[in-house]
């Protein structure tokens, strides 16, 4: 299973690329950037994205739009990482598409498997 994760914060790339990829045997990429993800989902045909709700520049529903845009995008699942849990937030993001939220701080032990459960939803 291939992941794409992005995230602005190099310390969050790196602590869930290790979990993903060790604890959860996944294929990692990562994007620091909206803009970058974008290029990059269209190359790495992920089977899923995780995707930072807050970052400069293109933020993560902008993200999400402009991978809802493409063709080549638009039926990756997407689940947000995101500090702000409040469910009128959670809400929000479901309508614009996500099929999940995992709020930051994460387990690193168990995000693989949070992961995999939204996906089997």
């Amino acid at each position: 299973m291939k992941v794409l994760l992005i995230d602005d914060e190099e310390d969050v790339r790196e602590i869930a690329r290790l979990s993903l990829g060790l604890v959860g045997g996944m294929e990692v990429c990562d994007a620091s950037s909206g803009r970058e993800a974008v290029a990059h989902a269209i190359r790495e045909r992920p089977d899923f994205i995780l995707l930072d709700m807050m970052m400069p520049e293109m933020d993560g529903p902008t993200t999400l739009a402009a991978l809802r845009a493409n063709s080549e995008t638009a039926s990756i699942p997407v689940v947000f990482l995101t500090a702000k849990a409040m469910p009128s937030e959670v809400e929000r993001l479901r309508q614009l598409g996500a099929i999940g939220i995992i709020t930051k701080p994460f387990d690193p032990m168990t995000l693989a498997g949070e992961v995999r459960s939204l996906l089997g939803r």
